[in-house]
């Protein structure tokens, strides 16, 4: 391990050297490049710094007892000593963590996707609050939000919701959130108290560039539509909405939320290229199956991962058998404990992963 970090701070301090050179300055392209990769090395070097400033804080110390006889210099430098050890081992398992291989998605824009599922208008409602809880969630980590689609059921709720949350680090966060939401609750509908249990999909995809998947114009099918259901000016007056079939896989994309039809097409593509690329990883996952089930589940959307109980005003994730009756701060888009525990308990399993190999 020290050996790699030692490599990596000769790399650290030779990007730091070619970021002054008037060429790579004057090339925006190489320049962003290597402002990147600094960004992504400057934790692992703060943290190894600091590891070696330890070990030789614990050099310093104990030549100090050496030469020392003043028995109040030399309790501050067993001090020093004990403070230093702790702290390294502190940094070992931090800079473990640091050094776990990157998911490479994991600075891109995600794609969510979010379909009620067993329950009919109670799911479908349900839909609606765990898509206004992601909002709140984007809106407390400063991420934007963008409407892709939009199918509701009329009573408020939406049977199913695509949308866009752009902002730094979203997909490494948005990830865990792949999978079965539960609910259990005494719907409004229901006249004899009984509580109910319903379901919706969550699916989270990272945003495809053009260079990540190429489409083939000649497995596209592009269809153009009068956009339909509630709306303003300009709904249903004018060929806006446009409708995408894949051919070789038989998605089909349907976007109408924007008055141009460009607009909606560059909606629907985007969408388009997210759920291939999603298929794409889906395959390497299969392929990798050990080393998939060595870690938190973040992107099977048959699995369960979570239940909201309204009864007890408690939320629990299965995966990790976490409980926390904060039901009303979760809706609320409170989630960051949730997807804390998520990743330190993902980080454990492949520590515990690399350390059998």
């Amino acid at each position: 391990m020290f050996d790699k970090l030692e490599d990596l701070l000769i790399r650290y301090e030779e990007i730091m050297g070619e970021l002054q050179e008037p060429d790579v300055v004057n090339n925006q392209e190489r320049f962003r490049s290597l402002m990147k990769e600094q960004n992504d090395l400057i934790p692992i070097i703060e943290a190894y710094k600091e590891y070696k400033n330890c070990k030789q804080n614990i050099e310093d110390s104990l030549s100090l007892l050496e030469e020392e006889s003043d028995e109040e210099m030399r309790e501050l430098a067993k001090e020093e000593i004990n403070d230093s050890k702790r702290r390294i081992e502190e940094l070992e398992l931090e800079l473990k963590i640091l050094l776990l291989p990157k998911d490479p998605n994991d600075d891109k824009n995600v794609i969510v996707e979010i379909r009620a599922g067993a329950g009919g208008d109670e799911a479908a409602l349900f839909a609606a609050e765990i898509y206004r809880m992601y909002v709140h969630y984007a809106d407390s980590r400063r991420w934007k939000t963008e409407m892709i689609s939009l199918n509701e059921n009329g009573i408020g709720g939406f049977k199913e919701v695509v949308f866009m949350l752009s902002g730094q680090g979203a997909y490494s966060r948005m990830k865990y959130e792949s999978g079965v939401h539960r609910v259990q609750r005494v719907p409004e509908t229901e006249s004899g108290g009984r509580i109910h249990t319903s379901t919706v999909t969550v699916a989270v995809m990272p945003e495809a560039e053009e260079v990540d998947v190429v489409i083939d114009e000649k497995d596209i099918r592009i269809d153009v539509m009068r956009a339909s259901g509630n709306g303003g000016q300009c709904v249903n007056t004018t060929d806006s909405a446009v409708r995408l079939t894949h051919y070789p896989t038989g998605i089909v994309i349907y976007s109408q939320t924007e008055k141009s039809q460009l607009q909606n097409r560059e909606k629907a593509f985007r969408l388009l290229r997210s759920k291939l690329y999603e298929l794409e990883l889906e395959k390497q996952q299969a392929s990798e199956a050990e080393a998939r089930r060595s870690q938190i589940g973040t992107g099977d959307r048959s699995e369960k991962i979570r239940t909201y109980n309204f009864p007890q005003g408690r939320v629990t994730d299965h995966r990790i058998k976490l409980t926390l009756h904060k039901l009303g701060g979760t809706l609320n888009g409170d989630l960051d404990e949730i997807i804390d525990s998520l990743i330190a308990a993902d980080q454990t399993a492949k520590l515990a992963k690399m350390n059998e190999m």
